[in-house]
């Protein structure tokens, strides 16, 4: 059992190094600890955090960040965005250069950064060798980086993909699963990335997902977040979140487009 100032610990931790904000999450922080913990032996969450505050690149200060970090997502989520991405956003940037930054933020188990790296090679067609259109796919989280790079996925999760996009850019593994093929992994560069730290872009971004993560931060921490996107991007660059997500016009220096997405 997590006691009230154990819980504040782990928060503040949490907070002040992924941004995430737990307040009046304790139920869900006991839910995805407990098991660890008992796990690997700590007797209380205070031993544990004295652990994870000596040695913060450790071992039990990834588990921690991984544990409590969410993950939920799948392949063409909020689909409109991406019909928006691929009939206005690549054609303007088919006509000003052959060299395409995009970063997926928060990417997860690689559903989103793989949706679009097929939205890049549908779009380009026969042309797509003469573009370098590779995703920058980001996340704090280890594990999910881990399955990303695995590329295999249950079989009703990909069947929510267009039906030419699943023969083109899957193999069946087995009766209950797919497989990225090669030519479309090729496509996605995995990072491990923190966004609470200096976001590491020496070239401009012209288009940055970032979907259903911040709705974790607190609004000083979202601008904060949200100021660092907007001075790495290139002028007119697009910015896609999520459809439950919301920006301050007062307090953001991007332009509003449409529902869910921003222009510098």
């Amino acid at each position: 059992m997590i006691t009230e100032h154990e819980f504040q610990r782990v928060a503040a931790y949490v907070k002040d190094k992924a941004g995430i904000n737990l307040n009046e999450k304790k139920v869900l922080v006991q839910g995805r600890l407990d098991s660890y913990m008992q796990r690997k032996g700590y007797q209380s969450y205070d031993e544990f955090m004295n652990r994870v505050e000596r040695f913060p690149t450790g071992p039990e200060a990834e588990d921690l960040m991984n544990a409590l970090t969410t993950n939920h997502t799948y392949f063409w989520r909020e689909y409109e965005q991406f019909l928006f991405l691929k009939q206005e956003v690549f054609p303007e940037l088919k006509n000003r250069t052959k060299d395409w930054h995009i970063w997926c933020a928060a990417s997860s188990t690689g559903e989103e950064p793989y949706t679009l790296a097929m939205l890049c090679k549908d779009f380009l067609g026969l042309e797509h060798s003469e573009w370098d259109t590779k995703i920058l796919a980001t996340d704090i989280d280890t594990k999910v980086l881990e399955k990303a790079v695995r590329g295999v996925y249950a079989k009703n999760s990909v069947e929510q993909l267009p039906h030419n996009y699943v023969r083109r850019f899957f193999k069946q593994i087995s009766a209950d699963e797919y497989q990225v093929r090669d030519e479309l992994k090729c496509e996605v560069i995995y990072r491990q990335l923190n966004l609470m730290n200096q976001l590491p872009f020496k070239k401009p971004l012209h288009v940055v997902f970032i979907r259903n993560v911040m709705i974790y931060f607190d609004e000083p921490t979202k601008e904060r977040l949200l100021d660092n996107i907007y001075e790495k991007m290139a002028p007119g660059g697009y910015l896609f979140i999520g459809s439950t997500e919301s920006m301050s016009q007062s307090n953001t220096r991007f332009r509003y487009v449409k529902p869910s997405i921003y222009r510098k």
